[in-house]
């Protein structure tokens, strides 16, 4: 049985090694530049401050370490992308340990995520939803140990990843929520103590810079997000078009992901059982998220955008393994293996054909073309100014700019115009 263990695991980690890799290798050979969020990530991150006009600034915080490390190298920024999903199939997986005794059921939570798109084909743009990922694993990791063991330690662990999930995107409140209800509960039927509390302090703590920040920039990123949901438009019928709009996505985007379970199950049938703390621990932190952003769009009437439920699913594996374990037939391991094969292969080939066949994307821009552009632009025409120390314009402009020139100049958001300016904030406009 212990070889039988070192044998699922080693599976595992062949498994990442080869997600990681791919999902490096892929985009960083069919791509001619960055994507948007990545560039915009990086624009950021050259002036890094504790939040930005569109989010608050954890993904701008990493990008900004790996060009300290590696400089404008673009694959790079793919590796950062797998490194983020792969920490998460790490936490699933040693979270999984904890609920079956068969580390078979471990590896079939995490196999299973390839069934969804979050986690292979929209991986290589680094961006908000990516960064979340890891944090929103780990807030849930340690939220389970913290109810499993009732440490101080596992609680503060808590307290600092959920803060970290914050300051990635607002999003994570929906993740937030489902822990005050579970915890609530918890306290209420007197399964845990106010120990748990002592989570807040490292959570409010973290936040307190961005906090600062926004209140001195008139809550900029709050409007952004508000303005993204389409909450301008007051129609009533919103308040049942964005919902179904939103429930429909949701079951095409899992599709793959339940053929892959319904090869392996017998039967579906369910057992609820809820005196069972590891089925209401798993349901509060898969669904009750769900449920939360649903019902914000039904009561507000507002879009929910596909690519925000990029984090929701990362525990879903594990969800529905544990609920079905019972009718998991291990017989049929090897149709499950070709389904899933054929999943994740064909993804890096889909997306390869897509990167290389069309030819008008962002990732198809000349950014180092028009770097070496403004350059030469700018020391004709202001030879008299010095070094470019600053780039103001549009994130994607002028984050290219910012992000292809060897002196880095720092990034300024202003929308109406490009302008490159000096120390001294001198500026010549970019024609």
């Amino acid at each position: 049985m212990a070889i039988y263990k070192k044998n699922i695991s080693n599976l595992f980690y062949i498994f990442v090694t080869v997600h990681l890799l791919i999902w490096t290798l892929v985009p960083s050979l069919t791509n001619h530049n960055l994507p948007l969020d990545t560039i915009e990530a990086l624009a950021w991150g050259s002036n890094l401050d504790w939040g930005f006009n569109k989010h608050p600034p954890m993904s701008a915080f990493l990008p900004e370490i790996f060009y300290q490390i590696f400089g404008p190298q673009d694959w790079a920024y793919y590796l950062l992308s797998q490194i983020c999903i792969i920490v998460s199939f790490f936490v699933v997986f040693k979270l999984a340990e904890d609920f079956f005794e068969n580390k078979i059921y471990c590896l079939l939570s995490v196999l299973l995520l390839e069934g969804i798109y979050f986690y292979n084909f929209t991986t290589p743009e680094f961006n908000v939803n990516v960064c979340l990922i890891p944090f929103w694993s780990l807030s849930v990791f340690y939220l389970w140990k913290g109810i499993k063991n009732n440490k101080i330690l596992d609680w503060i662990l808590l307290g600092l990843f959920a803060g970290l999930g914050f300051l990635s995107k607002y999003l994570f409140i929906y993740l937030g929520l489902a822990i005050d209800v579970l915890l609530i509960y918890m306290i209420y039927t007197k399964r845990l103590n106010f120990k748990c509390l002592t989570s807040l302090v490292p959570f409010f703590l973290i936040l307190l810079p961005h906090i600062i920040w926004l209140t001195e920039n008139d809550y900029i990123t709050i409007t952004y997000g508000l303005l993204r949901t389409g909450s301008e438009d007051p129609s009533i019928f919103n308040h049942l078009k964005h919902p179904m709009i939103f429930l429909g996505k949701q079951i095409g985007i899992l599709l793959p992901f339940l053929l892959m379970l319904f090869m392996l199950v017998k039967k579906f049938k369910v057992n609820i059982n809820l005196n069972d703390d590891k089925l209401l621990f798993l349901i509060s932190i898969n669904l009750i998220p769900i449920l939360f952003i649903f019902l914000t769009s039904f009561t507000m009437g507002v879009k929910i955008r596909t690519m925000w439920m990029t984090p929701f699913y990362i525990s879903f594996g594990l969800l529905f393994v544990y609920v079905l374990k019972s009718q998991i037939n291990l017989e049929k391991m090897k149709v499950f293996a070709s389904i899933f094969l054929i999943l994740f292969l064909i993804s890096p080939i889909l997306y390869s054909y897509v990167s290389i066949t069309k030819t008008d994307k962002r990732t198809d821009f000349n950014g180092k073309n028009l770097a070496k552009q403004a350059k030469v632009f700018y020391e004709t025409e202001g030879k008299d100014l010095g070094k470019m120390e600053y780039i103001k314009g549009n994130e994607w402009i002028a984050g290219n700019i910012s992000y292809h020139l060897p002196e880095r100049p720092k990034w300024i958001y202003n929308s109406s115009e490009i302008q490159m300016c000096n120390k001294d904030m001198k500026c010549l406009n970019y024609k």
